[in-house]
């Protein structure tokens, strides 16, 4: 129903990356994601990134546009339980901008994500996805886009059908340039499949993410739908204190706003933050 990609893979010469979910199917197997689309070729799946990356005072890659910036996965750890399948990514960011006295690049970032796969209920699926982010050197900091927009943090690049919906805990949201404040959670219903029938995945912002309810980066055309964090003002990123990021997805067969998205999200909310998995 989903593959992680550990290893680089490459559109052409200006684009490559690893570490992010593609394909991703429904419940009915339609498949969810697009990977380096024409329009935007650095969009992949379900991924995480960001704009400015900055060591102190030099900026040292772009992770978002796949510029002087590498994810190398140092190890994933597969778990089976009766309730759900999970895969644990330890991760180091690199870039050719920060290297040692050899030119060789130095870690900077050390990275641990968990994705969690639940049993299928009903007529829908959730899957976590907690990402922890510590630095290995002092004075790092990551950063959205240097505009308005501010996008970059939880990503999903998903196919944009002509009947796609976007439903918020207020009810139909409009898609507009800038962020829209819409709440902790956003359905993105449509026909993806061959079939004709209409299915989806809902993103639920966890509380414990900074800046809870985040705004939302939300595209009808030709882009990817993203809850902003942090915005174009860097944050900081600790040696000590991780940063942790917690998404889940809720694939659905039929319309979103036929669901209680918001039972769903206070359910979500409730539950404890892991630090690891325990099986």
């Amino acid at each position: 129903m989903l593959f992680y990609q550990r290893e680089t893979k490459r559109f052409d010469e200006n684009y490559s990356r690893s570490h992010y979910i593609h394909p991703l199917f429904g419940l009915d197997g339609e498949l969810l994601t697009e990977e380096f689309p024409a329009d935007h070729p650095h969009h992949c799946g379900v991924y995480w990134a960001w704009h400015q990356v900055w060591m102190r005072e030099k900026r040292i890659g772009d992770a978002w546009s796949l510029r002087d910036f590498a994810w190398d996965v140092q190890d994933v750890k597969v778990i089976a339980s009766d309730s759900h399948a999970a895969l644990e990514a330890d991760v180091f960011w690199t870039s050719p901008l920060w290297t040692n006295d050899q030119g060789v690049r130095k870690p900077f970032v050390r990275e641990t994500a968990v994705i969690r796969v639940h049993r299928a209920s009903r007529d829908m699926r959730k899957i976590d996805f907690d990402i922890r982010l510590v630095a290995l050197e002092d004075g790092l900091r990551i950063g959205g886009s240097e505009n308005a927009k501010g996008y970059g943090g939880f990503c999903t690049r998903v196919p944009l059908p002509d009947d796609l919906q976007f439903v918020s805990s207020a009810g139909d949201v409009e898609p507009m340039t800038e962020p829209v404040e819409a709440g902790p959670w956003m359905d993105f219903s449509g026909t993806f499949g061959e079939a004709g029938h209409v299915s989806g995945l809902a993103i639920l912002c966890h509380p414990s993410v900074p800046g809870f309810p985040q705004p939302w980066i939300l595209r009808r055309k030709t882009s990817m739908q993203n809850p902003v964090y942090p915005g174009p003002h860097p944050v900081a990123l600790l040696r000590e204190d991780p940063l942790v990021l917690r998404y889940r997805l809720v694939l659905h067969r039929g319309a979103g706003r036929e669901l209680d998205l918001d039972h769903l999200q206070a359910e979500y909310a409730a539950e404890g933050l892991q630090e690891r998995i325990n099986g």
